[in-house]
């Protein structure tokens, strides 16, 4: 429906057509000039990540304008985080699922495929152990006042209180006595792990059967995302809100942290992709530092620019071309990577749920640590898909027990943190090509 304040897109390229076709521009550059400035209009205001980012600024803005009567806008943003918490669940457990099954059933097993797998393990485990350091170490998301924490917490939060778990207790709450419950109760740990198991049971039917199950569920996953898809365009209304309630309660202090948690998950990158890739390349590759790096420029700029390690998947196949991997090597491994390999991803989940803790002044226990690793681990490996990081890191949140209704805040600086871990993502695609094409191929030779 079309209101008075509703940009029309098209009447602004109606009225730019008919001026090119006027007298007033005669010079083919004018008309050349005028097309171009239509078309890009016209994707600015039809880009969801331009209306965040001035829904922010409003939100900024009537915050400090009113003070604290900007928490009359925060029922809005109450109500996107309802619609999170709606389709978080089902979204797990259908990702996981069906990633399973398809892991399980894939018939490019082998070296190729037990090495490559192997790899991307344990590069994401690394990750996530350098992101709760650094998380640890800088502490991103601490500093508010007593005052200010207490705005911010809802209803029924305990902050400051871990729970004593031991480690076996841990592990032991991870299965699910009753999955009913675990779905009722939104319990992710629970779900990830019925999932895996339910996955990988599905991956034991005959071949008719099992690509009829796969088959449905990723229909239901494209369902459940293009829900996804039409809930995000609620976002910024509920940014709206939160920023108003949020800067009215305690002013640029929270922008702060939102920028600090930046330069930490930076640090964070940098570790993993100019020192631990660089290791394992340097001693399990055939490929020297200087002609990665080199050969990996031009996708890591595709991928800075398309936030997509799909997109970029052709480039970094070139590169691996280039860098002398077999083609069997890159072939597999390459796409394999673009969908299950997610260091940057993990790295972000883990940072934003330390963050979160920190800014609601509640102490992570080592069942909370076990809990967020996990779920970053297969969360970051069950992304593929998902339009944007909102679901999986709700999930992680969820799983340690941490308040999701600050995570709009880091909804204007998305796209920042997005083209971040995509560089890393598909740096790590390339260094695992380049390790398994030495250690199960040249061998062999």
């Amino acid at each position: 429906m079309r209101g008075r304040y509703f940009v029309d897109t098209n009447f602004i390229c109606r009225h730019f057509s008919e001026c090119k076709d006027s007298n007033i521009f005669s010079n083919n550059n004018y008309s050349t000039f005028f097309s171009y400035l239509c078309a890009m209009m016209k994707k600015l205001l039809t880009n969801l990540g331009f209306w965040i980012l001035v829904a922010m600024i409003a939100g900024i803005a009537a915050g400090l304008l009113m003070g604290e009567q900007g928490a009359m806008f925060a029922p809005f943003g109450t109500l996107f985080i309802q619609l999170i918490k709606m389709l978080v669940v089902p979204l797990v457990a259908v990702s996981i699922i069906s990633g399973a099954a398809s892991l399980g059933s894939s018939s490019s097993a082998g070296k190729i495929g037990g090495i490559s797998i192997a790899y991307i393990g344990l590069t994401t485990v690394i990750s996530i152990v350098i992101a709760i350091a650094a998380g640890v170490i800088f502490q991103p998301g601490a500093g508010l006042s007593v005052e200010s924490i207490s705005a911010l917490t809802p209803k029924g939060v305990d902050s400051g209180q871990p729970t004593d778990l031991s480690f076996w207790e841990t592990v032991i709450g991870m299965i699910p006595a009753n999955p009913i419950e675990a779905f009722a109760k939104g319990n992710i740990l629970q779900i990830i792990v019925f999932g895996l198991f339910l996955g990988f049971g599905v991956a034991a039917l005959n071949e008719d059967k099992r690509t009829k199950v796969i088959n449905g569920l990723n229909y239901l996953l494209e369902a459940l995302i293009w829900c996804i898809g039409k809930v995000m365009w609620v976002a910024p209304i509920g940014v709206f809100g939160l920023m108003a309630d949020a800067m009215g309660t305690f002013g640029f202090d929270i922008l702060l942290k939102v920028v600090n948690l930046l330069w930490v998950d930076l640090v964070a990158v940098a570790i993993m992709g100019f020192a631990i890739y660089p290791v394992t390349i340097m001693f399990l590759s055939r490929v020297s530092l200087k002609e990665f790096f080199s050969s990996m420029l031009r996708p890591q700029i595709v991928a800075f620019s398309t936030s997509s390690s799909m997109a970029t998947l052709p480039v970094t196949m070139g590169a691996c071309d280039k860098m002398g991997i077999s083609k069997e090597v890159t072939g597999f491994v390459v796409p394999l990577g673009a969908t299950i390999n997610m260091t940057g991803n993990a790295i972000y989940y883990t940072l934003v749920a330390l963050f979160f803790a920190q800014i609601y002044g509640i102490e992570l226990g080592m069942a909370q640590y076990v809990a967020i690793a996990v779920t970053a681990s297969l969360g970051s490996i069950g992304q593929a898909g998902v339009p944007g990081p909102t679901l999986m890191v709700v999930a992680v949140l969820a799983a340690a027990g941490i308040p999701i209704e600050g995570l709009p805040l880091l909804y204007a600086l998305d796209r920042l943190f997005d083209m971040i871990r995509t560089v890393l993502n598909i740096t790590g695609d390339a260094a695992c090509a380049a390790v398994t094409d030495r250690l199960a191929i040249r061998k062999e030779k």
